[in-house]
């Protein structure tokens, strides 16, 4: 919801070119509405939240849950039994940054977009409360989507507490230097750059630049945005398939999660943050950057996003576009209950839906716009609906994707809505004094 809400704040123009804003937001406000109901949102200050339905893998090979079973969404009848936890930074965090972002998008209906923020700040202030990992609370979470650390989280989640309260105390936490410290923005290592669901510094250092570049607050916020600027500016280096930072497949996909399955996901998100940070040089009149002693204009980051994008729809060995329903060719097999299962009428339960995952038959329903895990470093793709390392959707995915896909249309002229996101911000400056009353001889 983070990722959609901030490719609508800053391309808004190309979404309504699209004939696709109304859609978009549509979407934003199914998500939002739902993290509204996990938690207290009227209260000021929080005890819990809800962090998962159902179970993914606990309580033995056999027990119906949500991997065991292979059910249509409206067919579910096993238990779903619902994780509450009192500590969790990290998804608090990040719920926090989603509801801010979109109190932004949805600026023009004051009381939703009041709503957000209040829900906003009452998530952050438990994110900073009561610290540990979500995942620590939820065992069955930690198998499937573990969480590594939540420094980067408060360092994402206040740049978008700032940016939709105005309130300087955020801005004043997110250029506290430890906090960039601990989320490792000083820190290198393998996956240093990479922008996913667990770590979403390489996306807060890229939100905080624009700060930087386009507003400027300067002493005492410049020091650590600099620092954010700087290693902005290494990340993007880093992109660039000449510097082997990451592995590379033949075919040319850049490969960020060093040869783990499903790669495309974290190659949308990298996509994204080019084609959006060359978007920000531009509207500052900024006309590249330097890697070491070479300077690269900033086309050669739309250059490289664009490669990527083109690889997923289809300019790859394979000749397959792993965005189900575009194209010719495309995955026909796609690891997703639903698309799975024929429109009889007929209600199959928890294992007799087994026959349909297993089925050689293709699925007869297109799920279109899906984008599927993507192919291995020898850019093969197997369309099998039963190895989901190849062929399973995801949303947090999808979100890149269509970030990537908005930013890098139209043309290079469009740009990005260089006010709206700073429409909460007060005034850096003091207001120059009022004239002096006529001069009375």
């Amino acid at each position: 919801m983070t990722l959609l809400s901030w490719s609508v704040i800053e391309y808004s123009a190309k979404y309504e070119a699209a004939g696709e804003l109304d859609h978009v937001k549509e979407l934003i406000k199914w998500g939002t509405d739902y993290l509204l109901k996990t938690f207290n949102s009227s209260a000021t200050r929080l005890d819990y939240l809800y962090a998962q339905v159902g179970q993914g893998g606990q309580g033995g090979p056999t027990t119906p849950n949500d991997h065991y079973c292979w059910e249509r969404p409206e067919d579910m009848d096993y238990p779903r039994p619902v994780a509450r936890i009192s500590t969790g930074s990290d998804l608090a965090a990040e719920m926090a940054a989603a509801l801010a972002a979109a109190s932004i998008v949805f600026k023009d209906n004051a009381a939703y977009s009041k709503k957000l923020v209040s829900g906003a700040k009452a998530l952050f202030q438990l994110s900073r409360d009561r610290r540990g990992r979500y995942s620590a609370s939820v065992p069955d979470a930690a198998t499937f989507y573990n969480s590594t650390g939540y420094y980067d989280e408060f360092l994402w989640g206040g740049a978008w507490m700032y940016y939709a309260t105005g309130n300087i105390s955020y801005l004043q936490l997110v250029t506290t230097l430890g906090i960039g410290k601990w989320a490792g923005a000083y820190g290198g290592g393998p996956y240093y750059g990479v922008f996913d669901w667990d770590n979403k510094l390489a996306g807060a250092q890229v939100l905080l630049t624009r700060l930087r570049l386009l507003q400027y607050p300067g002493y005492p916020y410049d020091e650590v945005l600099k620092n954010f600027n700087n290693q902005t500016n290494i990340v993007m280096c880093s992109y660039l398939p000449v510097y082997k930072r990451f592995l590379r497949t033949p075919g040319g996909l850049s490969v960020f999660n060093r040869g783990n399955p499903a790669p495309l996901q974290y190659t949308v998100n990298a996509a994204f943050l080019a084609s959006l940070y060359a978007d920000y040089l531009a509207a500052g009149d900024i006309p590249g950057w330097y890697c070491g002693p070479t300077f690269y204009l900033v086309q050669t980051l739309r250059d490289f996003a664009k490669s990527q994008i083109d690889y997923v729809l289809g300019k790859n060995p394979m000749k397959m576009s792993y965005l189900v329903g575009f194209g010719n060719k495309y995955p026909r097999y796609v690891h997703h209950r639903a698309a799975s299962f024929p429109r009889n009428g007929h209600r199959y339960g928890c294992t007799e839906g087994w026959r349909f995952r297993d089925s050689k038959s293709s699925n007869p329903n297109t799920i279109v716009g899906a984008m599927v895990g993507g192919p291995d470093l020898k850019d093969h793709f197997l369309d099998s609906r039963t190895n989901y390392n190849y062929s399973e959707p995801t949303i947090a995915g999808n979100a890149g994707l269509v970030a990537a896909l908005v930013s890098l249309s139209g043309n290079n002229k469009t740009g990005i809505d260089a006010a709206t996101i700073f429409s909460q911000l007060p005034p850096m400056f003091p207001s120059p004094p009022p004239p002096a009353a006529p001069w009375v001889p």
